[in-house]
């Protein structure tokens, strides 16, 4: 029986090309949620980004939060698990960022800046990903050593993650858009997050569910009792389901409640 499902945000719950929340998933969740389902969203982003789950918040619809890849977990008012970078780790990336001049996103517990940012930081956040709040700058120079810093999001390519890979001693890098990546502690991710989550509620994992599109995703979709791959997500995020719906804009959230009987 699912008692607890963990949502993803971009490609998930939210579609990439309107930028909102179909109303058959707000009214799939709405019922879900009245039969008794704890709702949980699991995201790469930060909450000072979450800018378009109003139809959802408006509805008291959401139990908790598993932010920044699971580095962050909270409910309203009770921080469930938090776990920052090593400091060590935060000073070589943005070094190296620094270095190539790499635009590269500073997430603290309460806060969030981008040093070097450029066009394409604005045409993937703002424009691709409708994030609508001023992300202020940051001079590389200007992050303290003893300032924690729960992930970081490098416009990295493949190569030059792999070039910096193996001078990082306590780090997780999950990739989710060609462009840019995900810098977490090692061990944070959303499968991290959902043990955690589950723990404060007194919820068992066979009685979880997952429903994710992107790489980020594939930990907790493999974890959960029942994991669930939108039909737009890639074949590596598929392959790690035990359930493929359909898209975002064509239901795919309510689509997979009504398969699995939990509306």
């Amino acid at each position: 029986m699912v008692k607890a499902l963990f949502l993803d945000i971009d490609g998930t719950l939210v579609s990439f090309h309107t930028h909102r929340i179909p109303s058959s998933a707000v009214d799939a969740l709405s019922e879900a949620k009245a039969a008794g389902v704890r709702i949980f969203i699991a995201t790469g982003r930060p909450f000072v980004l979450i800018n378009n789950l109003k139809p959802l918040q408006e509805h008291r619809l959401i139990d908790g939060y598993v932010t920044m890849n699971g580095s962050y977990c909270f409910t309203d008012d009770t921080v469930i698990y938090k776990r920052p970078l090593p400091a060590d780790d935060v000073q070589t990336f943005v070094r190296y960022c620094a270095e190539k001049n790499i635009p590269n996103i500073i997430v603290g517990e309460k806060d969030i800046a981008v040093c070097k940012p450029d066009a394409t930081v604005h045409a993937i956040f703002h424009d691709f990903l409708g994030v609508d709040i001023p992300i202020p700058t940051m001079e590389p120079e200007d992050i303290c050593p003893d300032k924690e810093v729960y992930q970081l999001t490098p416009f990295v390519s493949q190569v030059e993650e792999n070039e910096i890979r193996p001078a990082l001693k306590g780090c997780e890098i999950n990739r989710w858009h060609p462009a840019f990546t995900d810098v977490t502690a090692t061990g944070n991710n959303k499968q991290k997050g959902i043990d955690e989550v589950i723990s404060h509620f007194n919820i068992c994992l066979e009685d979880t569910m997952a429903i994710g599109d992107g790489g980020n995703d594939i930990p907790m979709l493999r974890h959960a009792g029942i994991g669930i791959a939108m039909g737009n997500a890639d074949d590596a995020v598929k392959a790690s389901a035990r359930y493929v719906t359909s898209a975002v804009d064509e239901d795919g959230i309510a689509k997979a409640l009504r398969h699995f009987g939990v509306i």
